[in-house]
């Protein structure tokens, strides 16, 4: 990615599915979900962000660039088993 903002957007979607996936997968997540689902909220709200400037990010429309759908399949993979 050529676009600073796209790659500050991608590294905090990247960072905030790290955070989900770690409250997923903890101890605590057995107990209370409300951690987990305010990861999930966070995650959400930079996939969101990251989504509505591609649309505009000319860098970002090129062919080159890897669809943002098959990241986010990517890094949720592990999650749905």
């Amino acid at each position: 990615m050529k676009c600073p903002l796209c790659r500050s957007l991608k590294k905090a979607f990247t960072d905030a599915s790290d955070e989900y996936r770690e409250a997923r997968s903890s101890a605590c997540y057995r107990v209370s979900t409300e951690f987990a689902a305010e990861k999930n909220v966070d995650m959400e709200r930079a996939r969101y962000e990251l989504e509505e400037h591609h649309l505009v990010c000319v860098a970002a429309i090129s062919p080159v660039a890897p669809s943002l759908e098959q990241d986010v399949a990517a890094r949720l993979r592990p999650l749905a088993a």
